[in-house]
This record gives structure tokens, C-alpha cells and sequence, in this order.
């Protein structure tokens, strides 16, 4: 399986119909706002994006495999669900480890902001 294909894939239509079969049943993900491990976790997050954040788009800079690993740079936006929908966006990278089935194990993302900083993008005119 070309991990890197299918992830572009993923992010073109990210949150919608995403590839969980690339991933370790007892993949480690963290981000500046979770942090868990498996599966199942990580499904239930992304539908909650796809729930409750409106016009979701991941827009991927570059993505680049090593040996083990997959580093991805990425802008994530959407529109807050608020009265006012207000349009969020958050740069940032992943760096993803993939294991000897040649799984994704770990999923961390970094922001280039800080999370006070995406907050305060609710309150912009």
C-alpha cells in the first residue's frame, strides 16, 4: 500500500471517508488539544469534525516519507458552528510513524499557533 497516495487522498477529502485501514488498531495520536490511542478514538474524533465543524477543508502543503516516517505540512479551516460562522485556520505538520506492517503507529500534529490564537479567530470581524 503507497501510505503516501492514500494519505493525499485523505486530505483532499478530509473529514469525509478516510482511510482507517492505514492506520495501527493501537495508533498513538496527540495534538495541542488531545492525546489517545487507538483506532477507535481517532475515528470518533474525526467524526466529530465532520459533525460540528462546517466547510472543513485540509489544504496539504507537502508531504514527504523517509524510512519510517511520513511528515506532512497542512492548513486546516473550517467555520466555527457560531451564529456568525466565523472562518478558523490552523497551519501546522504531522509527523507519522510507520511501523514494520507498515501501519501508521503514531499521529502527532504540531500548530503554528498557539490554541489562545486559534480561539481569538472566533472573534474576528
Amino acid at each position: 500500500m503507497n501510505l503516501v497516495k492514500v494519505l493525499r487522498e485523505d486530505y483532499a477529502r478530509f473529514p469525509a471517508n478516510q482511510t482507517y485501514s492505514i492506520y495501527a488498531p493501537d495508533v498513538w495520536f496527540k495534538d495541542p488539544m488531545n492525546e489517545f490511542r487507538g483506532i477507535d478514538r481517532y475515528q470518533k474524533m474525526i467524526r466529530f469534525i465532520e459533525t460540528w465543524f462546517v466547510d472543513v477543508q485540509m489544504d496539504l502543503i507537502s508531504i514527504v516519507q523517509t524510512e519510517n516516517e511520513i511528515k506532512t505540512r497542512w492548513i486546516l479551516s473550517w467555520n466555527a458552528p457560531l451564529p456568525w460562522k466565523p472562518r478558523m485556520r490552523i497551519p501546522g505538520w504531522s509527523e507519522l510513524h510507520v511501523n514494520s506492517d507498515g501501519l501508521i503507529s503514531e499521529h502527532v500534529d504540531y500548530w503554528e499557533c498557539s490554541r489562545l490564537e486559534v480561539l481569538k479567530q472566533v472573534f474576528r470581524s
